[in-house]
């Protein structure tokens, strides 16, 4: 028996595709992210894609986020051949913040997280000087109950903040402290996907990276970003780091007391405070806070569900969930930090 061909590949006239997806920016769940959406069966993504990637990365820009809605997509296979059509640059997952399993070649699981314990907003990797500008979801088992992905515009959460606050990050930077302790957080071999200190070490230095060995086992990194980041291709500003994400606090309360209590503040598996090293005060952090939530956004996943995120213009999240869920993520475009080419060439990084 051969497979029923799928509807957006033989479109022949604009009429037809017309009839066959529609584009609608606003509606019950928008314009946070815009809905693509098919309005018959066995419509396939990744050949409506390849004829609309323009429309596609105008949306996406503009909205921060595309949720594709039903259309034939159905597991890993299905969603890498999407991926293929939205960009030519898929990535593997490296310097690792959470676990995540492989599914096949650019698509892993989402982050393997207690059911039970939300995920705080964040953009994709924003700790790093090599981040994708897009990260992808697809739902493969939509949750039993809970479980979004809730989004917020990164360039509004940056609109939200005090320009006081906003001017102290940009002068101070972010410093990122991480711990990778066996049995507590990710092992380093997990992180860098490797089993010799000497790849670390070298990796760590390409990506300005310091790096510490305390005893056998436990590596201590630090690495200071900036804040706010441009979009490469609209040169928006951007609220564009692990600020709030990384910091103890926003642990659940028992989980981030349990390490407070079991750890000196220097090996915590995370933590953050200012470029310089000062403590990012709770009043800041509650800003942070409700500024994030006042932009949050979300909607109910469908089994086949495509989300696509712009990753340097909307911050995403997850809900507690019962099972279950299976959402699968793969990243693409990545996108080199200025400070590192300016390192490279010699120039000043990039434009206030």
């Amino acid at each position: 028996m051969t497979e029923p061909t799928r509807v957006a590949r033989t479109i022949p006239r604009r009429g037809r595709e017309r009839d066959l997806v529609e584009v609608r920016p606003d509606w019950p769940g928008g314009p946070l992210p815009a809905l693509v959406r098919a309005n018959l069966p066995d419509v396939d993504l990744a050949g409506w894609l390849a004829g609309h990637r323009d429309r596609v990365d105008e949306l996406a820009r503009r909205h921060g986020a595309v949720l594709f809605r039903g259309f034939a997509v159905a597991g890993a296979a299905d969603f890498r051949t999407v991926m293929g059509a939205l960009s030519d640059d898929v990535l593997s997952y490296g310097e690792r913040s959470s676990p995540r399993s492989q599914v096949t070649e650019g698509v892993y699981t989402s982050t393997e997280h207690p059911a039970d314990q939300p995920i705080v907003l964040h953009n994709e990797q924003s700790y790093t000087v090599n981040w994708p500008l897009r990260i992808v979801f697809h739902c493969e088992v939509a949750p039993g109950a809970g479980g979004r992905t809730p989004l917020a515009d990164s360039r509004r959460v940056l609109a939200r903040l005090r320009p006081e606050t906003v001017a102290e990050f940009e002068r101070r930077g972010v410093l990122y402290r991480r711990n990778y302790l066996p049995g507590i957080s990710l092992s380093w071999q997990t992180a860098f996907q490797t089993e010799r200190r000497e790849d670390v070490e070298a990796y760590c230095a390409r990506a300005l990276i310091d790096t510490e060995w305390v005893g056998d086992q436990q590596l201590r990194t630090r690495q200071v970003r900036p804040a706010v980041r441009r979009h490469p291709v609209t040169g928006e500003r951007t609220w564009f780091n692990h600020a709030l994400f990384f910091h103890v606090t926003s642990l659940p309360e028992e989980v981030s007391a349990g390490l407070r209590a079991a750890l000196a503040e220097e090996d915590l598996p995370y933590q953050t405070a200012y470029g310089d090293g000062t403590p990012i005060g709770a009043d800041v952090l509650a800003e942070l806070r409700a500024a994030y939530a006042a932009e949050t956004r979300s909607f109910a996943w469908q089994r086949g569900d495509v989300l696509l995120v712009e990753n340097m213009l909307a911050a995403h999240a997850r809900e507690p969930f019962t099972p279950p869920r299976r959402i699968l993520t793969a990243m693409s475009d990545p996108v080199a930090a200025p400070e590192l080419t300016a390192r490279r060439d010699g120039t000043t990084g990039e434009p206030a």
